[in-house]
């Protein structure tokens, strides 16, 4: 393959250049002008820009690569590389207890999306993914919430030292089979449950064995500034390479304090604290409705969710700690109000998707917390929701910092098939062409080249991948090539499942994978094993 007369923006934050690229055995073989030199197939790229393929460090495409390998809406937007296995979630390891709470998660339970869930070990996964020939590569993370399940079930408690010497096992020989680190999820359970030390005690694990830890910090509402502390402190404490996923501040009492956020991530790394962190360019985020309720709501899984939701004495109690907050937690709903939770996908009810709580529970005739509760019993707890919640200024302050990478939070999905169901938050399918037209060439946030460092060698070296998210000989030939000028992201919260505008060319591991802005079908991609 030869790319001629193409824009160079290398992935490392130098200025442009002009030069052709040439790739041979999956590689990257010369950056230089070469001429009149011959190839299988050439491809003029005068007046486009070709980088490295874009990394998405933040992603939850663990089962939807499985349900369609091909990538579309990632691939469509230059995106060559899924950092799998986050929020303290995963797709492996497995045992009963783990694998009956994920099939009641709405992906697995979408008609043609049936998944058999037939392996145990976190080797196994990456096996049964890459058998499926991804059209992406794919390095993935273990979720703190697998282990713990694995290691104690799904108690609100502290583990015993018989206990957390399991996790630590099952953590170590998940490292062993190829994870890149531990996610947690703090504001989920069974994370939620952990304390400090409990998630020191692992993090020197996954620091020893060279990974690094990502979180879904405990907070980012009113417990922000606390979330963060402990993010840092768990760095400090355990010395394992720490990055903060989508790093926000929600609800409008909270604008304006990720100013003092950067400042301490900055303050920390300049006590050699090796902290991160990732953002995503849209004021509104996604998750699980249930993520609304108070943790002690889901000590014991969804079964004893659903009991506590048909009490109406414990509905009471949930509503009151709702609104009042419970020691150190506060409400995802605090500063955004049901008016601004819409949606997503739901397992029972698809009529509602698309539709905001508020105006569902004022139909039903009934308040939005016992609409919500109805809703979550009916979808045995697998409602996701949009939320609205986010400050612009906010999210140009994250993504200007050189401490932060860019991730979609999202899923490999498609315009097609069962991943083309719901109403899913538009990243999925514009992250990366959005900072370019957005942040960019819109609002001059960032530069060029610096927007592509963020997308490219930022997230490569964050998992210690030196030969990919560059333009140089020897790299391997993961390479996007696209059009500045007509970049841009096109999906929308009324209708996501729209292809982003602008990608030309894209190449995974030297093969090419989308040819003039159509898939090839090609299945190039790697799983990548640490």
């Amino acid at each position: 393959m030869l790319i001629k007369n193409g824009i160079i923006v290398d992935g490392t934050g130098n200025p442009w250049f002009k030069a052709d690229v040439a790739i041979s055995n999956g590689k990257i073989s010369k950056v230089r002008n070469l001429g009149s030199a011959k190839a299988e197939k050439v491809i003029d790229a005068k007046g486009l820009i070709v980088a490295p393929g874009f990394i998405d460090i933040h992603t939850h495409s663990d089962f939807t690569l499985l349900i369609n390998s091909r990538a579309e809406s990632k691939i469509r937007q230059g995106v060559t590389m899924e950092v799998i296995g986050n929020c303290g979630s995963s797709a492996a390891p497995l045992n009963d207890d783990v694998r009956s709470e994920l099939r009641k998660l709405t992906w697995l339970n979408i008609e043609g999306a049936s998944l058999d869930l037939d392996w145990n070990t976190f080797g196994e996964y990456l096996d049964e993914l890459q058998r499926k020939r991804p059209s992406v590569n794919v390095a993935a993370l273990v979720g703190h919430g697998n282990i713990r399940i694995l290691g104690m079930g799904l108690e609100m408690r502290t583990p015993k030292a018989s206990e957390l010497k399991k996790m630590k096992q099952i953590l170590s020989e998940c490292l062993d089979d190829g994870a890149f680190g531990m996610s947690t999820g703090l504001i989920y359970p069974p994370s939620c449950y952990a304390s400090l030390d409990e998630l020191v005690e692992l993090s020197k694990i996954v620091a020893k064995k060279g990974g690094f830890y990502a979180s879904h910090i405990r907070g980012e509402g009113d417990t922000l500034i606390d979330a963060v502390n402990e993010a840092i402190a768990i760095g400090e404490n355990s010395g394992v390479p720490v990055q903060i996923s989508h790093h926000k501040a929600a609800g409008s009492n909270n604008w304006g304090k990720v100013k003092t956020t950067l400042k301490m991530l900055r303050d920390a790394r300049s006590r050699g604290v090796d902290v991160t962190c990732d953002v995503y360019p849209y004021t509104a985020t996604s998750f699980g409705l249930a993520s609304v309720l108070p943790p002690w709501v889901h000590d014991g899984g969804v079964d004893a969710i659903i009991k506590r939701l048909k009490s109406s004495e414990m509905r009471e109690k949930i509503r009151r700690d709702m609104d009042e907050g419970v020691p150190g937690w506060s409400s995802p709903l605090k500063g955004v109000g049901w008016s601004n939770i819409f949606v997503v996908n739901s397992k029972k009810h698809s009529e509602y998707e698309g539709k905001n709580i508020e105006d569902l529970a004022k139909a039903a005739k009934t308040n939005p917390y016992d609409f919500a509760y109805d809703l979550l019993i009916d979808d045995e707890t697998a409602t996701s929701v949009i939320r609205f919640a986010l400050n612009e200024d906010d999210v140009c302050m994250v993504l200007k910092s050189d401490l932060v990478a860019v991730g979609s939070d999202g899923y490999s999905l498609a315009a097609y098939g069962p991943l083309s169901k719901g109403k899913p938050h538009p990243r999925s399918y514009g992250t990366f062409a959005r900072v370019f037209s957005k942040y960019v060439k819109e609002k001059e946030v960032l530069g060029l080249e610096e927007a592509v460092k963020k997308m490219t060698s930022l997230p490569a070296r964050r998992l210690g991948i030196w030969d990919r998210g560059i333009i140089r000989p020897g790299a391997w030939a993961d390479v996007t090539v696209f059009n500045f000028q007509n970049i841009g992201d096109v999906a929308t919260f009324d209708n996501p499942h729209q292809y982003a505008k602008g990608i030309s060319y894209v190449f995974v591991n030297g093969e090419l994978t989308l040819d003039c802005g159509e898939h090839t079908g090609a299945g190039a991609g790697m799983v990548l094993r640490k």
